[in-house]
């Protein structure tokens, strides 16, 4: 659905979504958040994934504190071990009264959105059906909220259709606004921000391995440190924090002429660490952590996965807290397998 359609429905749209008059909307309604930008927050949005504002990096009134999170170009998402997925729409702060009337007037002296849409708009937010010239008497005691959608989704997830709605400062929203804003929507926010670093295991040998011969593999302590995520809503001083920590790595050796060790494939985090380095005197011993190749790769190689799993919980605001699903994470590297040679004299 274009920025521009979603745009008029969060304001109050009773046409129909597919009206020719909207997709004539002029460009000031799609891209245009509040005037001033946000309403206090200092952090980046969501990703650049949120229609509502994309001029703001702070339009939908939610920030993030990433300096925990993980970093580096290999670092990505962790995918929920189940079917869980953070929202895909939610209601915030969005509009002052004086931001509300900036936005809408530009859009109605354009008269491309049609003089019914024009009429319903101007007796919502400027005659009394509900709000009086903006609500600017309560200026300062509350703010407008809009629903904000998750461009990432499929078309149609997103069911946060109602009209935008006032909410005064300290009053909790309305109880049909479905996602509104709250610690624990904020930790789900906050959950599709994360950023992990690639699992890649050190294996000993490296690169190269023997068939029947057991190969170590180790996680550097460095490479699996908890990393987390704030969302915060300054003007409604809620905030949550989400935190990811590595608690076990499966190994797939890619073929099913493998073993692993364990048999089960999955390192546990043990003392602090996955796996254990492989060191000189090693040689007879099992490897807590890894794989034996049952025959070669031939002239090519296999794609061993590590795949680390990461615990999700949170913390927020009011002693709120508990426990999301958890999520993964992997990274494929090569191995070459070769046949032992033996001379026969």
């Amino acid at each position: 659905m274009p920025a521009v359609i979603r745009s008029l429905r969060a304001v109050g749209m009773t046409v129909a979504v597919g009206s020719l008059c909207l997709v004539a909307a002029p460009p000031v309604a799609a891209d245009q958040g509040p005037p001033g930008g946000s309403f206090g927050g200092t952090g980046p949005g969501p990703s650049g994934k949120v229609d509502g504002d994309t001029l703001s990096a702070t339009a939908t009134g939610i920030t993030f504190d990433l300096s925990r999170n993980g970093r580096g170009a290999t670092a990505g998402p962790v995918a929920a071990a189940s079917d869980w997925a953070p929202p895909a729409c939610w209601y915030a702060p969005k509009y002052t009264p004086e931001q509300l009337q900036k936005t809408l007037e530009p859009i109605w002296a354009a008269g491309s959105t049609g003089s019914e849409w024009d009429a319903d708009q101007r007796r919502r937010f400027v005659d009394g059906e509900p709000y009086k010239d903006f609500n600017k008497e309560k200026s300062g005691e509350g703010y407008f909220w809009d629903s904000f959608v998750d461009k990432s989704f499929p078309p149609g997830w997103d069911k946060c259709d109602r009209p935008v709605f006032w909410v005064d400062r300290g009053d909790p929203p309305p109880a049909d606004a479905v996602n509104a804003v709250t610690p624990e929507i904020l930790a789900a926010l906050a959950y599709a921000e994360i950023r992990v670093p690639a699992t890649s295991v050190t294996l000993a040998p490296a690169g190269t391995t023997k068939v029947n011969l057991p190969t170590w593999a180790w996680l550097d302590g460095a490479d699996f440190e908890p990393v987390s995520v704030t969302a915060s809503v300054p003007v409604l001083g809620i905030s949550a924090t989400t935190t990811a920590t590595p608690v076990a790595l499966r190994i797939e050796p890619g073929t099913p002429d493998a073993e692993t060790y364990p048999a089960s494939g999955v390192c546990p985090l043990t003392g602090g660490r996955i796996g254990e380095p492989y060191a000189r005197g090693k040689a007879g011993r099992t490897p807590p952590c890894g794989v034996r190749y049952l025959r070669s790769s031939g002239d090519g190689s296999f794609t061993l996965r590590a795949t680390l799993t990461w615990r999700i919980d949170w913390t927020g605001s009011g002693g709120t807290g508990g426990d999301l699903p958890d999520g993964t994470f992997g990274t494929p590297q090569t191995v070459v397998v070769q046949e032992i040679q033996s001379v026969n004299r």
